[in-house]
């Protein structure tokens, strides 16, 4: 980490309000680093997304295991970490929501938006054995966020 990387991380419990509890710190992050209305937005649901499927598909919504959210604020992008402590799983075994045989389930959905959603996204082996999310929005350039998000960047 450079001098300018600010570093965020917090342990959250197997529970329903982490879910909340983690968007709103990293809607927080990104209003701080100057994030428009849209991009918060995209960042908040991708971050719900990733808690949301760290808590039901990783830890299987265990109280003993735990949901590790760390968030990284370089000069040129925020970076969102989320890990659980479950089994891990890799991408390509996640159905594509948009094939016509998977249009009516839901799996797969939230890799979809996050995918979507963020510059950067990725699936990593993570130190707890589980699954660890890694995804990343570009920072606005100074000067050219406008309250949509739909600055000159």
């Amino acid at each position: 980490m450079t001098l300018e990387t600010k570093h965020l991380e917090i342990t959250l419990e197997t529970q329903v309000e982490s879910v909340n509890l983690a968007e709103e710190m990293c809607l927080r992050v990104a209003e701080a680093a100057g994030f428009g209305e849209d991009d918060c937005y995209r960042i908040g649901m991708s971050v719900r997304e990733g808690v949301i499927n760290a808590f039901h598909y990783g830890n299987q919504e265990r109280p003993e295991k735990k949901i590790h959210l760390a968030v990284d604020l370089t000069a040129e992008k925020m970076i969102i970490h989320v890990l659980d402590e479950g089994g891990g799983f890799r991408l390509t075994d996640v159905p594509d929501p948009l094939a016509e045989e998977n249009l009516l389930s839901t799996s797969g959905r939230g890799i979809f938006l996050m995918r979507a959603f963020m510059d950067e996204f990725e699936v990593v082996e993570g130190r707890t054995g589980g699954a660890e999310i890694v995804m990343s929005k570009k920072l606005p350039a100074p000067g050219t966020t406008s309250p949509n998000g739909q600055g000159g960047t």
